[in-house]
């Protein structure tokens, strides 16, 4: 057997110092109070594992558990409320045509799902695209919600250029969560959405008697989240920056290579239980922020999420293999051939306070539930 066929598999990763210097502007307050207005809203648990941080050599652990948001089982609901209800009030300060729209886009699940529900809750239509090799069930849920619901024989991104076309006819808004070149508005307005779980785990942090975290480990698609959480840390202009670690599958890891490229780029994508991660293209409006203000990325496979998910069960957090990530993702990095280097790159130590983002339960990928997958 040569020395190549008996060496462990290099680790899928990428650091760059000086991000925790790295500087942007802060999402608006009224998000939240928007949020606070909602008559289902609370905020989710924060909860802390000890054994986790005994086993991976930190001081604190606290896993952000998004599997019951706003009636959905996935954070997805923050960024679609907030961004129909601007839509729908800039639509009727500019004068147009009052009565129901289409809100279309394209989904992994969440998002799509998240943008019916809202629809429907006020009153409006949905019209969701949905990508090759999301499980039925998650199309039944958008389907469940009153959608109507077209199936792609292709990836997300196709399902987006598809979607963005069906968006063109009269009445009709696309409601995308990811940006381009012309198309940047209502995608940064569902990034603004999300900023409401930070402030949220700012708040149970000092519950803890916390001042914040030393780490934020977030899993990225197309990189909205990741600009949220971004956003949130480098628009602080004192006390400590934590360091954020992104977390993608080896299919689809379009933004440690583009971070590596050092430009946005796109990859062939895979299949994956991670469906709601598997995205070729980060967006045009998150890739500033990521590049940055991210401190390292790190791509995972299928069953590392799988574990991690089992793991975080057995310790009573429900979470499916894209909110697992996170957990997956750090355990990567701190753990194995070249450890010590990751966790000097995140610059961590004993004490050290890390908060993983689980932004999704199990019943929002059906993935999660198949012995085929796990």
């Amino acid at each position: 057997m040569s020395a190549n066929a008996s060496s462990p598999p290099v680790l899928p990763w990428f650091a760059r110092p000086g991000a925790r210097t790295w500087r942007c502007e802060a999402a608006p307050a009224e998000v939240r109070d928007f949020h606070s207005s909602l008559p289902d809203y609370v905020p989710t648990p924060l909860t802390e594992l000890p054994l986790l941080s005994a086993e991976l050599g930190v001081g604190r652990l606290f896993v952000k558990d998004e599997s019951c948001r706003l009636g959905l089982p996935a954070f997805k609901a923050l960024g679609a409320s907030w961004a129909i209800h601007r839509t729908l009030a800039d639509r009727a300060l500019s004068g147009k045509e009052p009565g129901p729209v289409t809100l279309v886009t394209a989904t992994d699940g969440n998002h799509g799902r998240a943008v019916a529900r809202t629809a429907r809750l006020l009153g409006q239509f949905a019209h969701v695209f949905v990508p090759q090799g999301v499980h039925p069930r998650a199309v039944a849920a958008i389907v469940a919600e009153k959608a109507e619901v077209t199936e792609v024989s292709g990836s997300y991104d196709e399902a987006v250029r598809l979607a963005a076309e069906a968006a063109a006819r009269p009445n009709a808004v696309l409601l995308q969560d990811t940006a381009w070149l012309g198309y940047e508005q209502i995608p940064g307005w569902i990034v603004e959405g999300y900023s409401t779980l930070c402030a949220e785990i700012d708040e149970q942090l000092t519950a803890e008697g916390v001042a914040g975290p030393d780490l934020v480990a977030v899993p990225v698609g197309v990189g909205s989240l990741a600009q949220a959480v971004v956003t949130h840390y480098r628009s602080r202009r004192s006390g400590q920056a934590p360091a954020l670690l992104s977390v993608e599958p080896e299919v689809a890891a379009c933004v440690l290579e583009s971070l590596t490229l050092g430009e946005p780029a796109s990859v062939s994508t895979g299949e994956t239980a991670m469906a709601g991660l598997n995205c070729g293209t980060p967006s045009s409006i998150a890739w500033p922020y990521l590049h940055g203000g991210l401190d390292a990325a790190v791509a995972i496979v299928d069953a590392d999420s799988a574990r991690a998910a089992a793991r975080l069960a057995a310790l009573g957090v429900s979470s499916g293999p894209c909110g697992a990530a996170a957990l997956a993702g750090l355990r990567a990095a701190l753990t194995g051939t070249g450890a010590e280097e990751r966790r000097t790159a995140l610059g961590l130590g004993s004490s050290s306070v890390v908060v993983l983002l689980s932004t999704e339960g199990p019943a929002a990928n059906p993935h999660a539930a198949s012995p085929h997958t796990w």
